[in-house]
């Protein structure tokens, strides 16, 4: 009687799921991640959650919270995404992945704490995770918080093999009484833009249709409105981050209330974002031509072509970041924001009726 050979074991390696590519990974990052760790940072990396503290222990860098309120938001990098891969680098987009966040924080006077990632892979691959968090710690060390932790799924049979998802999360705190809504915002503030760096990470679905797709450019290209540069490189640079300038601007006001509202101009442009942080019945009247608009955004425009209305709805047109401030300290604020490294200029005038944006 024949004996039947038993089948071979299966293994999670068999099912496409690398344990030992994750191991590699942890080793790979750990550097990384303890480059932003904060002295309020509790525990050593590799746990399974992470520890942060509201104060630092030392007296004298000792930061009490009289009324503290935890700050939070979540954001992703979008089809942004698709231009790493095609240039197989993923760098630029970890820290787009911060900034998206941590932008989103300051909003309302927070001072980013801590940062968390999510990253979704069809196969680890642990030099590309590697460049990936790498980014991510070069954003969280230029917005001053700390990757405290985070997760990488290996998931074969939801993603390609050369593909990813990812995801953020910031949390932040705020003084109760000092933080920012919009709800102090008056006839006569200023509002004071900030300098974009480009796309940043909003619009990639019409901006790769119409340069990489209609405008037939390849990522290589260098068009002459770029000045330079090529079409992938002005894809790929990454999101600005805010938290150093605007958190120098509210420092230097720690008493009186001169900021009113901020935002942070992500999808949806000037048109969206501007009037989510005014009151009813307010409108910012808009310098029309006040600012160059970078050529990326001209690019577009020219090659789609892409009316003026709809590239102002999808893209920030090189406004980043905006703050309303009061009239009489405008100037010393946009000096403040100068010698942070920002370009900056009177963007406009809040003003009474609407709609909540109108262009002069």
């Amino acid at each position: 009687m024949a004996v039947k050979k038993s089948a071979k074991p299966m293994t999670y390696t068999d099912a496409g799921v690398d344990i030992n590519a994750a191991e590699l990974i942890v080793k790979r990052i750990g550097a990384m991640v303890k480059r932003t760790n904060t002295p309020r940072v509790l525990d050593e990396f590799g746990g399974f959650a992470g520890c942060f503290s509201l104060d630092y222990s030392e007296k004298l860098l000792k930061r009490n919270y009289k009324d503290p309120v935890l700050v939070a938001c979540t954001d992703g990098v979008g089809t942004k995404l698709k231009v790493a891969f095609m240039m197989n680098r993923f760098d630029a987009v970890g820290i787009d992945l911060v900034a998206m966040c941590v932008n989103d924080l300051i909003c309302c006077g927070a001072e980013p704490l801590f940062f968390l990632d999510y990253l979704a892979v069809g196969k680890l691959k642990p030099a590309r995770i590697a460049d990936i968090v790498g980014g991510i710690s070069a954003g969280c060390r230029q917005s001053g918080c700390a990757l405290l932790g985070g997760e990488t799924a290996e998931m074969p049979d939801f993603y390609k093999a050369d593909e990813f998802d990812m995801a953020g999360f910031a949390v932040g705190v705020a003084e109760r009484r000092r933080i920012i809504n919009g709800s102090r915002t008056e006839v006569g503030d200023v509002a004071i833009a900030l300098g974009s760096d480009g796309l940043h990470s909003n619009g990639y679905s019409l901006a790769r249709r119409v340069l990489l797709g209609g405008g037939g450019y390849k990522l290589d290209s260098r068009p002459a409105l770029l000045e330079g540069a090529s079409v992938g490189e002005e894809m790929l640079r990454p999101t600005r981050i805010y938290v150093r300038s605007v958190s120098k601007v509210l420092k230097n006001y720690r008493v009186k209330r001169v900021v009113k509202a901020m935002a942070h101009i992500t999808g949806g442009g000037l048109t969206s974002n501007l009037p989510r942080v005014l009151p009813s019945g307010l409108t910012v009247r808009i310098k029309r031509g006040s600012w160059r608009i970078p050529p990326i955004f001209r690019l577009i425009a020219k090659k789609g072509p892409v009316d003026a209305i709809e590239m102002m709805r999808v893209f920030n047109m090189g406004v980043g970041f905006v703050i309303i401030v009061a009239p009489h300290f405008a100037h010393a604020i946009m000096t403040t924001l100068t010698k942070a490294g920002e370009r900056c200029w009177v963007l406009g005038k809040v003003k009474k009726g609407g709609p909540a944006l109108q262009w002069a």
